[in-house]
């Protein structure tokens, strides 16, 4: 794969196929031409827990083993709803977590072959004049893609690494580090350079006095769709006390967003309606909306105070 620009790794397909249906390509996104099936590699789909050493994915670990694993449910309850959060069971059975932290963005412009957006290589985002209710109130810059995955926040509130094969060898970076924006290269999505694959992922074991909560926002409500909103919140806490809070929303910005000023704003606090408004307010203070999608600001304050009392339930 990495001599041959035009080839790409395929395991369960869900995005992949229906990338190559819809015939996407631009200067920035040539056809490709060759499909590497992934699926031998040993150990890729393994679901491995240890009390010292914390949780150890293969990326090819399917949503649905994911959901399913009582290790998974019992001690990471927030990856295993936004892996049951995803697509629908059909999907979930074959799709993997590799492909839905990796699956490319579903904006309307990038997967239709009238535009030439800046992700495909143009000159122009089409959603900054366009039909943008879907599209990004924070960090947009250049591209107002939103990042469609359910499982990446999850990830990254529990503070996961993720460990890539490259060139060079095998690198182990946060999750935190992965996803990059449109200023930092609007044609991709994440580190991720021709022929490199991501191998691991891995999370500490949370502490005992960790909550946690998923909660997603969608068009058709009880249909399976991509979020509006969605927002992964894991709390430390004793009794009322906040200690600790690690909060990420995706379907908001062209990355999962770490709300760190909501996180900052809590830690070390004594829980309260207005500590939680003030914190959902800081989370959104940088949000600018376009002309169709300011509603996400609501949304996202609001789910933000809920996931945090859930987690603290």
């Amino acid at each position: 794969m990495r001599a041959n620009p035009e080839a790409r790794p395929i395991a369960g397909g869900s995005d992949l196929l229906g990338w190559i249906k819809e015939d996407v390509q631009g200067t920035g996104e040539p056809r490709w031409n060759l499909l590497v099936d992934i699926r031998t590699i040993p150990g890729s789909d393994e679901i491995r827990f240890d009390e010292a050493d914390g949780l150890t994915l293969g990326p090819l670990a399917t949503l649905d083993a994911i959901e399913h694993s009582p290790e998974v449910q019992d001690r990471y309850p927030v990856l295993s709803r936004a892996a049951g959060a995803a697509a629908s069971p059909n999907i979930r059975h074959v799709g993997t977590i590799g492909g839905n932290i990796n699956q490319r963005p579903r904006c309307w412009y990038l997967r239709n072959t009238e535009f030439d957006c800046y992700k495909k290589g143009g000159n122009f985002c089409f959603a900054v004049t366009g039909k943008n209710e879907y599209h990004a109130i924070l960090n947009g810059e250049l591209c107002y893609i939103v990042h469609p995955s359910d499982a990446a926040p999850a990830l990254m509130a529990l503070h996961a690494d993720a460990t890539i094969r490259t060139a060079d060898g095998e690198q182990t970076m946060p999750f935190d580090e992965y996803f990059i924006g449109p200023r930092q290269d609007v044609l991709r999505e994440n580190v991720l350079q021709q022929g490199d694959l991501l191998t691991r992922i891995h999370m500490p074991t949370p502490s005992p006095n960790a909550g946690m909560s998923f909660i997603k926002a969608q068009r058709r409500g009880e249909t399976y769709d991509f979020a509006v909103v969605n927002v992964a919140t894991v709390i430390v806490h004793e009794g009322d006390q906040i200690e600790d809070a690690s909060i990420v929303l995706s379907g908001v910005a062209p990355t999962p967003f770490r709300a760190v000023a909501a996180e900052d704003a809590l830690r070390g606090q004594t829980v309260s309606d207005g500590l939680l408004q003030q914190a959902a307010g800081a989370a959104l203070l940088r949000a600018r909306p376009m002309t169709e999608n300011a509603y996400k600001v609501g949304i996202s304050k609001n789910l933000i105070v809920r996931s945090v009392r859930e987690a603290m339930a």
